[in-house]
């Protein structure tokens, strides 16, 4: 099934009637707001240096929000995450992803990466997941 995001997700939210405050008294909605914001973003960079976004999911549950495809065949995973207490859990989730792309084309990802909005800066976990802070990604 593919995946669609509004081009500005602040329609998603006039739509659902929510303002500054009930935005941040639903964590989970504006968790969606911002992996579609973060989305956007990732499809205008990579369109800019001749990649692709696409998002991947399998039917063993595996699932990354996002898979920058360059034209050469290389890719990398993303999850995007709102929070820095999902970090763990978005890094288990693309070693699996990596681990079932890895097993079904014999091509494993040129990188591993989570998008965080509370995260303050970037680094690469032991296991080889880089973790970026969404203000890392413009000026």
């Amino acid at each position: 099934m593919e995946k669609r995001h509004f081009t500005d997700p602040s329609i998603a939210a006039s739509l659902l009637g929510l303002d500054q405050s009930s935005i941040l008294n639903d964590l989970q909605t504006f968790g969606f707001l911002f992996e579609a914001l973060v989305e956007q973003d990732l499809s205008i960079y990579a369109a800019a240096s001749g990649n692709m976004v696409k998002h991947y999911q399998d039917y063993r549950g595996n699932e990354a929000d996002a898979i920058i495809e360059a034209p050469d065949g290389r890719w990398g995973a993303v999850e995007i995450k709102l929070g820095a207490g999902e970090i763990d859990h978005a890094a288990k989730a693309l070693m699996k992803v990596d681990a079932a792309m890895k097993e079904s084309s014999g091509k494993s990802a040129a990188f591993l990466a989570v998008i965080c909005g509370m995260a303050f800066h970037a680094y690469r976990r032991e296991d080889g997941v880089n973790v970026i802070p969404l203000t890392a990604l413009g000026i």
